[in-house]
Protein backbone atom coordinates (compact mmCIF):
# COMPACT_ATOMS: atom_id res chain seq x y z
CA UNK A 1 0.00 0.00 0.00
CA UNK A 2 1.61 3.28 -0.85
CA UNK A 3 1.39 6.13 1.48
CA UNK A 4 -0.62 8.18 -1.42
CA UNK A 5 -3.31 5.92 -2.27
CA UNK A 6 -3.98 6.28 2.01
CA UNK A 7 -4.02 9.96 1.90
CA UNK A 8 -5.97 10.14 -1.25
CA UNK A 9 -8.31 7.65 0.59
CA UNK A 10 -8.53 10.36 3.33
CA UNK A 11 -8.79 13.56 1.46
CA UNK A 12 -12.04 11.15 -0.17
CA UNK A 13 -13.28 10.60 3.28
CA UNK A 14 -12.90 14.57 3.93
CA UNK A 15 -14.95 15.44 0.76
CA UNK A 16 -17.09 13.18 2.52
CA UNK A 17 -17.74 14.52 5.44
CA UNK A 18 -17.37 10.84 6.77
CA UNK A 19 -15.07 11.42 10.19
CA UNK A 20 -14.82 8.30 11.58
CA UNK A 21 -13.82 7.03 8.41
CA UNK A 22 -10.93 9.69 7.79
CA UNK A 23 -9.96 9.49 11.33
CA UNK A 24 -9.46 5.70 10.88
CA UNK A 25 -7.50 6.77 7.62
CA UNK A 26 -5.54 9.32 9.41
CA UNK A 27 -4.43 6.92 11.94
CA UNK A 28 -2.67 4.52 9.27
CA UNK A 29 -1.13 7.56 7.63
CA UNK A 30 0.23 8.53 10.87
CA UNK A 31 1.61 5.17 11.21
CA UNK A 32 3.48 4.73 8.00
CA UNK A 33 4.63 8.23 8.12
CA UNK A 34 6.27 7.57 11.89
CA UNK A 35 7.35 4.23 10.81
CA UNK A 36 9.27 6.19 7.57
CA UNK A 37 11.00 8.76 10.09
CA UNK A 38 12.16 6.10 12.20
CA UNK A 39 13.94 4.15 9.06
CA UNK A 40 15.38 7.92 8.49
CA UNK A 41 13.04 7.83 5.19
CA UNK A 42 10.81 10.72 4.97
CA UNK A 43 10.05 10.81 1.42
CA UNK A 44 9.86 7.68 -0.60
CA UNK A 45 8.24 5.39 2.18
CA UNK A 46 8.86 1.82 0.64
CA UNK A 47 5.38 -0.10 0.40
CA UNK A 48 6.89 -3.60 2.93
CA UNK A 49 7.64 -0.50 5.14
CA UNK A 50 4.22 1.02 4.96
CA UNK A 51 2.63 -2.56 4.98
CA UNK A 52 4.41 -3.78 8.31
CA UNK A 53 3.29 -0.24 9.59
CA UNK A 54 -0.32 -0.39 8.48
CA UNK A 55 -0.51 -4.31 10.03
CA UNK A 56 0.99 -3.45 13.44
CA UNK A 57 -1.91 -0.54 13.36
CA UNK A 58 -4.43 -3.32 12.30
CA UNK A 59 -3.02 -5.50 15.29
CA UNK A 60 -3.35 -2.50 17.89
CA UNK A 61 -7.13 -2.62 17.00
CA UNK A 62 -7.50 -5.87 17.13
CA UNK A 63 -6.49 -5.97 20.66
CA UNK A 64 -8.53 -3.17 21.67
CA UNK A 65 -11.22 -5.33 20.55
CA UNK A 66 -10.23 -8.20 22.30
CA UNK A 67 -9.70 -7.00 25.58
CA UNK A 68 -12.78 -4.75 25.39
CA UNK A 69 -15.60 -5.40 28.31
CA UNK A 70 -18.23 -7.12 26.60
CA UNK A 71 -20.58 -4.81 28.72
CA UNK A 72 -19.23 -1.96 26.24
CA UNK A 73 -21.12 -2.36 23.57
CA UNK A 74 -20.65 1.32 22.17
CA UNK A 75 -16.80 0.88 22.38
CA UNK A 76 -16.80 -2.36 20.95
CA UNK A 77 -18.93 -1.35 18.40
CA UNK A 78 -16.11 1.74 17.77
CA UNK A 79 -13.73 -0.68 17.34
CA UNK A 80 -15.01 -3.50 14.87
CA UNK A 81 -16.00 -0.41 12.66
CA UNK A 82 -12.53 1.37 12.76
CA UNK A 83 -11.44 -2.27 12.46
CA UNK A 84 -13.28 -2.85 9.21
CA UNK A 85 -12.32 0.25 7.55
CA UNK A 86 -8.17 -0.45 8.31
CA UNK A 87 -8.73 -3.70 6.91
CA UNK A 88 -9.54 -2.44 3.30
CA UNK A 89 -5.73 -1.34 3.59
CA UNK A 90 -4.13 -4.02 4.46
CA UNK A 91 -1.70 -5.98 2.16
CA UNK A 92 -3.13 -9.51 0.98
CA UNK A 93 -1.62 -11.93 3.55
CA UNK A 94 -0.83 -15.68 2.32
CA UNK A 95 -3.26 -18.01 2.95
CA UNK A 96 -2.09 -21.16 5.63
CA UNK A 97 -2.50 -23.68 2.50
CA UNK A 98 0.29 -20.96 0.54
CA UNK A 99 2.25 -21.12 3.85
CA UNK A 100 2.68 -24.33 3.52
CA UNK A 101 3.46 -24.68 0.23
CA UNK A 102 6.14 -22.30 0.74
CA UNK A 103 7.03 -24.15 3.53
CA UNK A 104 7.51 -27.85 1.95
CA UNK A 105 9.21 -25.98 -1.07
CA UNK A 106 11.78 -23.36 0.14
CA UNK A 107 12.99 -25.03 3.73
CA UNK A 108 12.35 -28.89 2.67
CA UNK A 109 15.52 -29.08 4.37
CA UNK A 110 15.33 -27.17 7.25
CA UNK A 111 11.92 -28.58 8.42
CA UNK A 112 14.01 -31.90 8.60
CA UNK A 113 16.07 -30.55 11.39
CA UNK A 114 12.55 -30.67 13.60
CA UNK A 115 14.68 -27.25 15.02
CA UNK A 116 11.53 -24.59 15.54
CA UNK A 117 13.85 -22.09 16.31
CA UNK A 118 15.74 -21.98 13.48
CA UNK A 119 13.17 -22.81 11.29
CA UNK A 120 11.15 -19.97 12.51
CA UNK A 121 13.91 -17.56 12.64
CA UNK A 122 14.76 -18.41 8.74
CA UNK A 123 11.11 -18.40 8.10
CA UNK A 124 10.18 -15.32 9.56
CA UNK A 125 12.98 -13.35 7.72
CA UNK A 126 11.16 -14.82 4.62
CA UNK A 127 7.75 -14.15 5.05
CA UNK A 128 7.54 -11.28 7.39
CA UNK A 129 4.79 -8.70 5.95
CA UNK A 130 3.30 -11.43 3.72
CA UNK A 131 1.78 -14.03 6.21
CA UNK A 132 0.21 -14.03 9.77
CA UNK A 133 3.08 -14.76 12.24
CA UNK A 134 0.14 -17.21 13.85
CA UNK A 135 -0.43 -18.95 10.59
CA UNK A 136 3.79 -19.57 10.06
CA UNK A 137 3.98 -20.87 13.23
CA UNK A 138 1.00 -23.35 13.24
CA UNK A 139 2.10 -24.46 10.08
CA UNK A 140 5.67 -24.88 11.39
CA UNK A 141 4.23 -26.96 14.16
CA UNK A 142 1.87 -29.02 11.89
CA UNK A 143 5.11 -29.85 9.71
CA UNK A 144 7.30 -30.52 12.43
CA UNK A 145 5.31 -32.93 13.87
Amino acid sequence: MKLKELQDAMIAAMKAKDKFRKDAIAALVSAVKKAGIDAGCREGIPDDMANQAILKEIKAVKEQIDTCPADRTELLEEYRKRYEIMNEFAPKLLSAEEVKAILQEKFADLLATKDKGQIMKAVMAELKGKADGKVINQMVAELTK
